[in-house]
């Protein structure tokens, strides 16, 4: 898809109205004295699909294994991944 190249003062200018056309797919390239020096684009807007609140993955206690030490909780597998515990 080719992208259509404006001025810095016309981006300035019509930025809503840019925006309204990236929005609908189209690419823009923004120039000052005719050399690109940025791009508008549509965001990634790929919805996430989220854990359900009854996904084991949110009670590991549950399901916790026995370790080296004994079993692991939550708490202890935190520890593990980020290091020290929440911060409050």
């Amino acid at each position: 898809m080719s992208a259509t190249m404006v001025n810095v003062h016309e981006a300035k200018t019509h930025f809503s109205k840019l925006l309204a056309r990236v929005e609908r797919g189209e690419r823009i390239i923004v120039a000052r004295a005719g050399k690109p020096v940025a791009r508008l684009v549509p965001a990634d807007v790929t919805p996430r699909l989220g854990l359900l609140p009854a996904d084991p993955l949110f009670h590991l206690d549950d399901y916790a294994f026995d370790g080296p030490g004994g079993p692991l909780t939550n708490r202890d597998m935190d520890e593990i991944v980020y290091g020290a515990g929440p911060v409050h």
